[in-house]
């Protein structure tokens, strides 16, 4: 699953140009983005023009009865998205792109703490998950705009951190073709897969970032001296 990431970038400017996110979007650096919070995503309008948003990260199906849904939803199977009620509709015209940095794992280990991995692209660059998105009106004319995001089989370069990884669009040819209404959905699931393990960068990182709660710069320090395992082969 992902329940964890980071959209730590400083260069405002350079996120905007490269995700057409328009100059009002709030973009705040976050290095603990949880479950329930607002997220940078880029939608589409009905006539599918690219725009940027923030979207409650937790998706909310329209004919849900509670908002508190969203938490159980903050995730979406490649391998069944075209299937379940809560995901196919959305999944023909309401795809969007979900902006990071970087994403959490936590990799168990017998006998200690659980510890936190820092999934990025190798080069570093800020990138886009896979996500769909929703409209839910609640009562007291209350409307949630939320999202989820697409994961996939991890890759071999994080097979022994978990087996599950976040679906991150390899470039930004992906990108609009997740995002083009005109892309068949056939098509557009083929773009649901791992990311290459030569284009995956991945480092142990301390304990700060346990806490959901805590947002801060030391959620990316890494971690304690001996709290490392030895590096992967892959």
């Amino acid at each position: 699953m992902c329940g964890r990431y980071s959209l730590a970038t400083p260069a405002q400017n350079d996120l905007r140009a490269r995700f057409a996110l328009g100059e009002s979007l709030e973009i705040r650096r976050r290095f603990n983005v949880a479950p329930g919070d607002d997220v940078v995503a880029v939608t589409t309008s009905k006539e599918g023009v690219a725009r940027g948003e923030l979207l409650r990260w937790g998706l909310v199906p329209h004919w849900a009865k509670d908002a508190r849904t969203g938490f159980k939803m903050i995730n979406a199977r490649a391998e069944t998205v075209d299937e379940k009620p809560a995901y196919r509709g959305a999944l023909a015209t309401r795809r969007c792109l979900i902006v990071a940095d970087g994403f959490y794992e936590w990799q168990r280990r017998e006998g200690a703490p659980k510890l936190p991995w820092h999934v990025t692209r190798a080069d570093g660059a800020p990138f886009a998950f896979a996500g769909l998105w929703a409209i839910w009106h609640g009562p007291a004319e209350q409307v949630l705009r939320t999202c989820t995001i697409i994961t996939t089989q991890a890759n071999a370069r994080l097979a022994d951190v978990h087996d599950r990884m976040p679906v991150i669009l390899r470039d930004q040819g992906e990108e609009e073709a997740w995002l083009d209404h005109a892309t068949p959905v056939p098509v557009a699931l083929e773009l649901l897969r791992p990311l290459p393990d030569e284009l995956t960068g991945r480092r142990a990182v301390g304990p700060a970032v346990n806490d959901a709660r805590h947002d801060e710069p030391d959620c990316l320090d890494d971690a304690p001296a001996g709290g490392e395992p030895a590096p992967s082969l892959f």
